[in-house]
């Protein structure tokens, strides 16, 4: 574990990407299998592979017990050290110096403890098992086996240097490690397998979920027409603005609406099936319907698609829909209450044949003769040949009170775990309000020392109060950052150590995309991914917007029933 960790310092220390890959390419080489699989995904930053299930469950107190009882410390100092660092492993590295009696240990015994940790469902347990773990390592090791626990290394090291530096240790092209990548959705199982040669021979395998193909999202239906099909068949062909392709024909985009639901995968072989979630969780449980219907298919599949509750024929909202999931087992009267379908909108694998490198259009075809019956319904598509078919389109979804478009185009292939420009999804803030600072919060990462994440309030005009309606921490520049933190540390009214509540009178304007409701705000609202616009030093307090201007926008988007019907979004194969 040493040796990571020195490996890992090393890479956080410099700069330049290219010599984070030479340095992680070095160690990597030099590894057995059993310890390569282990080290390329810790070195993403996760305790086990994105297609494992299991995960920790550590809370963030457990981690804190654990280090306060080998570093013996009282919680000020504790507390004070780590508000210095706003990491966790930088805290713990300085807290545990002289506190442990550390012992060779190996990746595999550093593992093992993982396992007995995510393996038990005390606390208690968990707690006496990274205690015992982090007293047998070096303060260096314990740093890095605490940056993995909570997700975040923080040395620069993005998945896709990890990529390289597999490629650069093995001799290998980027491209087939990325492909092999794509395939196994497993950066651990993608680096032994170019470890052994094993490239050209690994295809998609049910049960193993991929990683979902992603899209760019872009501004205006005019930037949506000149980048669609630059990257058809996942290979980039610039053309300069407003430029049409060869012939003079009009590029054509194919449109679905933006769900708000849950995107799945769908794996389904013989009698057995099996659906899985974004983060690559089985997920089965929470939908036994579609299991069942599943199992009833003539075809063994990998179909992604979009879980979607309804009732009456309406699309019901996310949060309804999100009642089911987590779920051991879902009752009777919430599958009545909330009946669930899945929207079919490509198809990767049919029969023993991996078919991603099809043309989307050929995967559609392939898609519609599969015979699908509810709660199977396909994806309802348009084709759009100019900005003002987007912006039309762009605006009927709106009204229906769905975020945005899908922009597809049909000539792409499918790019597991890819952001590119054969997939776009178009999106506009669905308004924009003044509000006002009520907390701060220190940043983490690059803005750990400064204060970057802002709660923000509106008026609620019947008593005068400031209610909460959500938290940003994007959008102003670092300057801005900065001196708004100077600003801040001034008009602090209570100092909660991370968290600032202040004086109630900086406005922003910001921007969102939805509105939910929300437990957890008095409002009973939250903005769905807000970002600040601008500050707006030339507003007060008095005229931020209101609660009933929140609650109006909520009841024209987004009341209690959609607008959105299943025929508009789907539709049901002949």
């Amino acid at each position: 574990m040493f040796k990571f960790s020195r490996t890992a310092d090393a890479i956080g220390a410099t700069a330049s990407k290219l010599e984070k890959t030479r340095v992680l390419a070095e160690y990597l080489r030099e590894l057995e299998p059993a310890d390569l699989r282990l080290a390329a995904v810790w070195m993403t930053g996760r305790a086990f592979s994105p297609n494992d299930p299991r995960v920790l469950n550590l809370g963030g107190s457990t981690m804190w017990r654990a280090v306060q009882a080998l570093s013996r410390l009282e919680p000020d100092e504790l507390g004070s050290t780590y508000l210095k660092y706003s990491d966790p492993g930088d805290w713990a590295f300085e807290v545990l110096q002289g506190r442990t009696q550390p012992r060779p240990t190996g990746l595999q015994a550093v593992a093992q403890a993982f396992d007995r940790i995510a393996a038990t469902g005390s606390q208690q347990a968990k707690l006496d098992e990274l205690t015992l773990l982090l007293d047998r390592l070096q303060p260096l090791e314990a740093k890095y086996v605490v940056k993995i626990l909570t997700s975040d290394l923080r040395i620069g090291l993005q998945e896709g240097l990890v990529e390289e530096a597999v490629a650069q240790a093995f001799g290998l092209k980027l491209d087939q490690v990325r492909r092999l990548h794509m395939l196994t959705g497993d950066i651990g199982e993608t680096a032994v397998r170019c470890q052994g040669g094993e490239v050209d021979t690994t295809t998609i395998q049910l049960f193993k979920p991929v990683r979902f193909m992603l899209a760019t999202a872009v501004a205006t239906p005019q930037e949506a027409m000149e980048r669609v099909g630059s990257e058809a068949r996942g290979v980039r062909r610039e053309r300069p603005p407003g430029a049409t392709p060869q012939g003079g024909n009009p590029p054509s985009i194919w449109t679905e609406e933006k769900y708000d639901g849950v995107r799945c995968q769908l794996h389904k072989q013989g009698d057995r099936v099996a659906l899985y979630s974004r983060d690559l969780r089985e997920t089965t449980l929470a939908f036994p319907e579609l299991a069942e219907a599943a199992g009833r298919l003539a075809h063994d599949v990998l179909v992604d698609g979009e879980v979607l509750g309804h009732r009456g024929g309406k699309v019901l909202r996310f949060f309804e829909l999100q009642r089911r999931l987590g779920r051991k087992e879902v009752p009777a009267s919430l599958r009545q209450e909330v009946p669930v379908a899945l929207v079919a909108f490509d198809l990767l694998y049919l029969d023993g044949e991996a078919i991603l490198d099809l043309p989307l259009r050929e995967r559609r075809a392939r898609l519609e003769g599969l015979g699908f019956e509810h709660p199977f319904l396909l994806a309802r598509y348009e084709t759009a040949r100019s900005a003002s078919d987007l912006d039309r389109l762009f605006k009927e979804t709106r009204e229906r009170g769905n975020e945005g478009l899908m922009l597809k185009s049909p000539e792409s292939a499918y790019t597991p775990g890819r952001r590119g420009m054969a997939w776009l999804k178009l999106k506009r803030p669905l308004a924009t309000l003044d509000v006002v600072v009520t907390a701060v919060e220190w940043g983490h990462g690059k803005r750990r020392g400064v204060l970057s994440d802002y709660t923000f309030a509106v008026l609620h005009e019947e008593t005068g109060e400031l209610v909460n309606v959500g938290k940003a921490y994007t959008g102003l520049t670092d300057a801005e950052i900065a001196a708004m933190t100077q600003h801040f540390l001034l008009s602090t009214l209570v100092d909660r150590g991370r968290v600032r509540i202040v004086r109630p009178e900086t406005v922003l304007e910001v921007a969102f995309d939805s509105i939910q409701h929300s437990g957890r705000h008095k409002s009973g609202y939250a903005l769905r991914f807000p970002r600040i616009v601008r500050l707006r030093p030339d507003k007060s307090v008095q005229e931020i917007d209101t609660l009933a201007t929140v609650a109006a926008l909520y009841e024209r988007f987004f009341g209690a029933e959609s607008e959105t019907t299943l025929e508009e979004i789907a539709e049901t194969p002949e």
